[in-house]
């Protein structure tokens, strides 16, 4: 059970984003506990991705405030996030599929040994380390990343952003295009990262996927929040009917 007594890990609070006069964002009021998922969902352009890429520094809000553990933060670019403890992990994992999951996980910000090299045994022992506590049936550690599975490929982007002490973590649809035993992977990686007192924003298309991973839902239509909810007081349907008709169950607020 997630507490929800003390101070939010993360609020975005009376955010508003437009595009040449078009609200993407109008006005939105979201926030993120410590161990928590949330889950953003939505139609197409209903802003759902807009609102939470003004937290990971890909957008700048118009106006609302961005508060980190109470305190109001400047978010202008991924920098500024990253410099908060927020990293994102999108649909394309940015892997580069050439390279072996220790050379992805330090990619760019590689270890070196005192003569100024990069320390590859190091970094091997840093990645197995990091992978022994997310995803201890993991093998595949001198393979490039394109010879992995869907799951194995989302353990490797999920350790990097853990590795740097990710607090924040934004997800973009991880189980898209994934089978039932890698969704299971990947479901399981949430469950650890939520037991280390990480939040998750989970954005999604997939309902059922909400109703297993996420704490709440919050479900946006037209730049606007139709209503958040505890996922376990409520059915798909009447999430569906949020997306859909943007018609709020009692049990929103």
């Amino acid at each position: 059970m997630v507490d929800r007594t003390g101070t939010p890990l993360v609020e975005l609070r009376d955010i508003s984003i437009a595009f040449g006069g078009i609200k993407a964002v109008d006005h939105v009021t979201v926030d993120l506990y410590p161990g928590e998922v949330v889950g953003l969902l939505g139609h197409n352009g209903a802003g759902k991705s807009t609102l939470i890429k003004c937290l990971s520094g890909a957008y700048r809000k118009d106006s609302g405030q961005i508060l980190i553990n109470g305190q109001e933060v400047e978010i202008r670019d991924p920098r500024d996030a990253r410099a908060q403890n927020i990293e994102t992990i999108y649909q394309t994992l940015a892997l580069a599929d050439n390279l072996d999951a220790a050379s992805n996980l330090f990619l760019g910000r590689e270890l070196v040994n005192s003569f100024g090299f990069v320390d590859e045994s190091k970094m091997e022992a840093e990645t197995r380390k990091i992978m022994g506590r997310l995803n201890p049936n993991f093998r595949k550690f001198n393979v490039p990343v394109s010879a992995l599975s869907g799951g194995q490929r989302q353990s490797v982007a999920i350790a990097r952003a853990v590795y740097f002490n990710a607090k924040i973590l934004i997800m973009d649809e991880p189980t898209a295009a994934l089978g039932p035993h890698e969704t299971q992977m990947v479901a399981e990686l949430i469950q650890e990262l939520k037991k280390q007192g990480l939040g998750i924003f989970l954005i999604e298309h997939d309902i059922h996927a909400v109703m297993d991973l996420c704490d709440r839902a919050v479900v946006m239509k037209n730049g606007q929040r139709v209503g958040t909810v505890d996922v376990k007081d409520v059915t798909d349907d009447d999430i569906l009917g949020m997306i859909i008709l943007g018609k709020k169950p009692p049990q929103a607020y």
